[in-house]
């Protein structure tokens, strides 16, 4: 299917430069290639693998997109991975969170480990990026003709609206790193740098769907409103918004694109014979009478 036209201007991101963790696949690179189509002045990804960011950066145009190995459980890196950027293209406008770690595990099998391990690459490599980036993305506002304010977007999820099954560890992290979208937006407003957070749902062909489903993507879509698994496009579109001036006045809030999946709960009876049952208690409802004490 052809992708339908960007409902963005081309150009509202012109004179950007933007930072994105685990930008070499999936959710990560699509929006890497998103920024860019809107014309995204340059674009740094960061990853742990070589060679798959500079796969990534051969195919999104090695002349505005640039790659620098990172971890960012390594707060060091972090700061390396900033000034490689201010080295590249002069200032630093915007920060994609993106790098993430998850798998599947029944809480009760679950090492401590690999719950640290989780929570190390999703909480603290958000914050440990948002703390390095903090003093240049002031900077970049600065720096900027139109006075735009800087943008942090958090990539998080919805399993811990309520709670998952074998999502302990991956909740947590997400939970935190939800709450740390919050609390930066209240303290940084006045550095005008917004900090948003962008909540995917399932998406097809990328590497978190692919560990969590089992291969069962059919069955996934029954429990989704809209019937369907998500695009990369469309998270992608969702941070070209949240970064565009259209969302100046937006900073602390989470936008959430799972096609409502967080919100499903099976029917407690079929469609079609809801209106016959209602009409039924209707009225034994209006046949009750008043008790008498």
């Amino acid at each position: 299917m052809t992708p339908t036209a960007s409902p963005f201007n081309p150009n509202c991101l012109s004179g950007r430069v933007a930072i994105i963790t685990g930008g070499g696949s999936g959710i990560g690179y699509e929006i890497a290639k998103q920024l860019l189509e809107h014309n995204c002045k340059g674009v740094v990804i960061l990853g742990r693998r070589v060679k798959v960011l500079q796969e990534a950066c051969s195919s999104l145009g090695p002349t505005k997109c640039y790659y620098y190995q990172c971890d960012v459980r390594n707060y060091k890196d972090c700061e390396a991975s900033i000034q490689y950027t201010i080295h590249k293209f002069g200032a630093v406008h915007m920060l994609v969170n993106s790098a993430a770690g998850n798998f599947l595990s029944e809480a009760g099998t679950l090492s401590s480990k690999g719950f640290k391990t989780v929570m190390e690459i999703d909480t603290l490599g958000t914050f440990n990026m948002c703390r390095a980036a903090y003093p240049h993305l002031k900077q970049g506002v600065e720096s900027d003709q139109l006075k735009r304010s800087s943008v942090i977007v958090n990539v998080s999820m919805t399993l811990h609206y309520g709670a998952s099954w074998y999502q302990a560890h991956a909740s947590a992290a997400k939970s935190a790193v939800d709450s740390l979208t919050r609390s930066l937006a209240l303290e940084w407003g006045e550095d005008n740098i917004r900090v948003c957070g962008i909540a995917p749902g399932a998406t097809k062909n990328t590497p978190g769907t692919e560990k969590l489903a089992l291969g069962m993507e059919e069955i996934m879509t029954e429990t989704i409103p809209l019937k369907k698994l998500g695009e990369a496009r469309d998270i992608g579109l969702g941070v070209v918004f949240l970064c565009c001036d259209a969302a100046e006045y937006v900073t602390g809030t989470v936008l959430v694109m799972d096609g409502g999946s967080w919100l499903y709960r099976p029917a407690v009876v079929e469609k079609d014979v809801v209106e016959m049952l209602s009409r039924k208690v209707e009225g034994k409802s209006r046949a009750l009478l008043p008790s008498k004490l």
